[in-house]
């Protein structure tokens, strides 16, 4: 920086009038001067739970493919044989009800064949998967303490959190033992990170570290705002960018495993859109680009019969403001199937009031799931035609039509080729598949090279097989 620029300001400064200070009074107590989180802590740690769980997986020799060992022992190398290896990771998890009901994340237990919470008093107890949400990165297990009431914690409200408020992460991290650290809400409704598929997370600079992961975040009441997740970090430890799940999905998964439902259902509203863009918000009139462009609306819907019409941007829903599209999705995943969801849309210049009464994905048209056989680039593919409730499981737009890859079998030519779920097929050989029938008559014709052109991430993907 120039000097002079230093010396000018340093004289600015000098030159201003001077303020009285405000007067100061010393404390009245000892209490007073000093201050502790100990109460939050003593209310909030007993509740949160050491998450262990392991798996067998089957690996094989690093030699298998060796030309050079091969050359000697051929097939019958003793190496080649799959081995058996134990695989262990440790998370943390949240106790939500005294009976027994513990949160915590997907990536903890997933593929998981053996799960053990550990209590703060050290008590070990098997716990059961009751339901596993892989989208959302959430999991509920279940412990039996029989009589016993368990410590919970108290589940808050997200929504009202700020940007600058005290919270703490409370969790395992490392394996070093239950350990408390604090800090503020560093932003809301973080999206574009990443994580999961309905991300709005709680961003926090609490340090969360590996181990972490399915732990509580908690405000200064003790009560649970966010499961911790996920951090930012180049080396594997806390910079101070950690990620929260807000307790509005939390809530949702809750309810749905208290229900006994092994599965999240989340409600249809027949829409597709995109983030408003700069030059797109001062086309339409809107002060800074916010909300979601409508480009499509399907027949019947719940959106097409509260009079949602292309070209609407949805501003907020239940007098929560929608950021962008992920935020869209985020706010749809916290309202239960069957309720009105109320929708602050913009048109015309002005913001205007709608309900649309939210429904179940419908299961038009039928799937027609078919494992693919014969000599075609898709064999070993699963494929079945889409509707909304299909495209919910597998995480695509619920607006989106045509035939998707929805399995493919390891090894098989569709996997060596290189198809993934989710993969839309759009033209097979210059002709437009849409539907199971027509993909299986188009296969079944004798070819000698093969063009298929697919849907996938939004990007349009070609590939050639002769």
């Amino acid at each position: 920086m120039n000097p002079r620029i230093l010396l000018c300001v340093a004289l600015t400064v000098l030159a201003l009038p001077a303020v009285p200070a405000p007067a100061q009074t010393p404390p009245a107590s000892r209490e007073a001067v000093r201050q502790s989180f100990a109460p939050v802590v003593k209310k909030a740690a007993p509740a949160v739970v050491n998450v262990y769980s392991k798996r067998v997986v089957q690996t094989q020799s690093p030699f298998l493919n060796d030309p050079f060992f091969r050359r000697f022992f051929g097939d019958a190398f003793r190496l080649a044989l799959p081995r058996e290896r134990v695989m262990n990771s440790l998370g943390s998890g949240v106790i939500v009800d005294p009976s027994g009901l513990i949160v915590t994340n997907h990536h903890v237990i997933e593929s998981a064949q053996e799960v053990t919470v550990v209590l703060s008093d050290r008590r070990e107890f098997p716990a059961r998967i009751i339901l596993d949400d892989q989208h959302v990165d959430l999991a509920v297990l279940l412990i039996d303490v029989g009589n016993e009431k368990l410590p919970t914690l108290e589940i808050g409200d997200s929504d009202k959190l700020e940007v600058g408020d005290l919270v703490m992460a409370i969790g395992n991290p490392f394996g070093v033992g239950q350990t408390v650290t604090m800090g503020i809400v560093s932003a809301l409704a973080r999206t574009g990170v990443g994580i999961g598929d309905f991300g709005a997370y709680v961003q926090t600079d609490a340090a969360i570290n590996p181990g972490n992961s399915g732990g509580a975040l908690v405000d200064l009441d003790g009560r649970l705002v966010g499961i911790n997740t996920a951090i930012y970090s180049e080396s594997g430890g806390s910079v101070g960018i950690g990620f929260a799940i807000p307790t509005g999905l939390v809530r949702s998964v809750l309810d749905a495993a208290r229900k006994g439902k092994t599965f999240v259902q989340r409600p249809y509203l027949g829409i597709a859109g995109e983030s408003v863009s700069v030059d797109e918000a001062k086309k339409i009139g809107l002060d800074h680009p916010t909300g979601v462009l409508i480009d499509d609306v399907q027949a019947d819907s719940p959106a097409a019969k509260a009079g949602v019409a292309k070209g609407d941007v949805i501003l907020a829903i239940d007098g929560h403001d929608v950021d962008d599209a992920e935020s869209l999705r985020f706010r749809l995943a916290t309202i239960d199937v069957g309720t009105q969801a109320h929708l602050t849309v913009w048109r015309g210049g002005q913001a205007r009031d709608v309900v649309a009464a939210l429904t179940a994905p419908p299961e038009q048209p039928p799937r027609e799931v078919t494992k693919i056989a014969g000599n075609t680039p898709f064999t070993g593919a699963s494929v079945g035609n889409l509707n909304p409730a299909f495209a919910e499981e597998l995480n695509l737009p619920q607006t989106l039509r045509g035939v998707v890859v929805s399995a493919v079998a390891p090894g098989s030519p569709a996997d060596r080729i290189g198809f993934q779920p989710g993969d839309v097929v759009l033209k097979l050989n210059n002709r437009k598949i849409e539907t199971v029938v027509q993909l299986r008559d188009a296969l079944g014709k004798s070819q000698s090279s093969w063009t298929i052109v697919l849907g996938r991430g939004g990007k349009t993907v070609t590939i050639a097989v002769r």
